[in-house]
């Protein structure tokens, strides 16, 4: 993230300071206005909104999380019963599902507002959610997947956005304490997936009917009315508003303004925030504008002027860099290493004689379990001095890696659940720190943009992984050791990042 200058050198005394400013640095106006931002956030502090905004916000990070095991979950049985010649196809059509929702939200949200994307994607997910338990064939499974995943593509790179926008500078680090949702997501899915999958399901694709398979759909039935409750709890019961910082971005400082007071009210403080205090810094360029010219400036934004924005400057283009490398590499990774990993098993002779039902998710539950306190870990670790995000972030993806590679090694059931929870408490940190950092380094009338470009190279990369699986030899140990090697090369990247966000406040 760009060094952000102190609030006392930001504050204009006089018109010259700011057209000084303007001059020597292009983004030099928004940066100061945003300061300005931050500061009246600070003062209002860490209150009621925010809290509530830490909640409804945790329901996107659970949902990114939720519905990709959902479909991982689903899989075994909706093989059994559609008997499809191509099972990771439906592996597939979920991530091209998130690989449109993350560019068309991320993007959308900085041209049109994250109001209506925060809203939405949810909704969209548990609409086809629940349409998809009354699937006929697995081509309907497929569509059905493709299409609840746009919603859920979208939720990371908006949510992070506007969660961020809000949070007073001295909280931040709750943004990585945020994807502890996102390890509870986990949990709660084996839970579900326990009663209704483990004892409402074809064994085996023998004579496997509807009738005797109907707990994958019961499943579905299940996640998506929690789903539904989550998004009432966001539509109905409240009132998010648009991000200050996005309005100012837009030259529509009255309304930042008005958002900012609304805050404050809403936590019973005052904010002696004015619409001066924004303009200033504007030299007069702000006007009202007829609604062709917004359409025409919506369109302007369209033609990737956020894009080009995040590569304006050569520190600024190498971190951008970065980060799509980053979130690449661990978009390839896992998917990889869950393709693979009971190939590589089978081949090394692993016998572990316990393929009942009630070990099966038992495991799973136990797995889950330990994401929890990764996250955790993370939100101290990330706050630590000469640690800070990228030595959290370069760590535990180094790491990730190690014991992937470690897991490999497992002879006996209980020494690959060892293996499986050490990567998962891992893995879990990782994901925590990188959810926080990525929208930490991107100014916010970028911001949107950036996470989609982000994830959308993990959507990108995460596609080649069922192909892969569907036309690669699988009895070879590459392709997981070359996963292993995915997560190491990334943390290593980590350490090229030209920015640390700790201590600083967004912008």
């Amino acid at each position: 993230m760009p060094e952000a200058p102190k609030s006392p050198g930001l504050e204009p005394s006089t018109t010259e300071t700011a057209t000084i400013a303007q001059h020597d640095d292009p983004d030099a106006t928004y940066k100061a206005k945003a300061e300005i931002l931050n500061d009246a956030i600070q003062t209002i502090g860490m209150g009621r909104y925010q809290w509530q905004l830490f909640v409804v916000i945790g329901f996107g990070w659970a949902s990114d999380n939720l519905w990709p095991i959902v479909t991982s979950l689903i899989l075994p049985a909706v093989t059994n019963e559609f008997h499809p010649s191509k099972a990771p196809l439906l592996t597939l059509a979920q991530n091209i599902g998130l690989l449109v929702g993350a560019v068309f939200w991320g993007f959308g949200c900085d041209v049109f507002g994250r109001r209506w994307a925060f809203n939405l994607t949810i909704g969209i997910t548990a609409l086809f959610g629940l349409v998809a338990a009354g699937s006929p064939n697995f081509a309907a499974i497929c569509a059905f997947a493709a299409l609840w995943s746009v919603g859920v593509g979208g939720n990371l790179p908006v949510d992070s956005a506007i969660f961020l926008e809000f949070l007073p500078g001295s909280h931040q680090y709750l943004l990585t304490v945020l994807s502890i949702d996102w390890a509870f997501a986990q949990v709660i899915v084996n839970l579900i997936g326990w009663p209704l999958l483990g004892y409402r399901t074809c064994e085996s694709a023998d004579g496997c009917t509807k009738a005797d398979n109907m707990g994958w759909r019961y499943f579905m039935i299940a996640v998506g009315g929690l789903s539904i409750l989550m998004f009432v709890s966001r539509f109905v019961f409240f009132k998010i508003f648009e991000s200050p910082k996005y309005l100012m971005g837009k030259g529509k400082n009255q309304q930042a303004v008005e958002v900012v007071h609304e805050v404050a009210r809403r936590n019973g403080k005052t904010s002696e925030l004015t619409q001066d205090d924004l303009e200033t810094w504007d030299q007069g360029e702000i006007q009202q504008l007829s609604a062709t010219n917004i359409v025409r400036l919506r369109l302007e934004s369209v033609r990737f002027d956020h894009v080009r924005a995040l590569f304006d400057t050569p520190k600024r283009a190498w971190s951008t860099t970065l980060v799509i490398l980053v979130w690449a590499f661990i978009g390839l990774g896992f998917p990889l290493y869950n393709a693979f990993l009971p190939f590589i098993q089978q081949s090394r002779g692993a016998e572990f004689g316990d393929g009942s039902t009630y070990i099966t998710y038992r495991n799973s539950l136990i797995i889950a379990v330990m994401g929890i306190p990764g996250c955790l870990l993370g939100g101290i670790l990330v706050e630590l001095p000469r640690f800070g995000r990228k030595g959290a972030l370069s760590v535990s993806t180094a790491v990730t890696g190690a014991f992937l590679l470690a897991s490999t090694t497992a002879t006996t059931s209980n020494a690959l659940l060892g293996w499986n929870c050490a990567f998962n408490f891992m893995s879990s940190l990782m994901y925590a720190v990188l959810y926080a950092y990525t929208p930490e380094i991107f100014l916010t009338k970028d911001r949107g943009t950036g996470n989609a470009l982000a994830a959308s190279a993990n959507r990108i990369f995460g596609i080649m992984a069922p192909i892969i699986a569907m036309f690669a030899d699988l009895t070879t140990p590459v392709p997981v050791y070359v996963s292993g090697a995915l997560f190491i090369t990334a943390g290593i990247l980590v350490l090229l990042m030209p920015y640390e966000s700790r201590g600083k406040a967004s912008l």
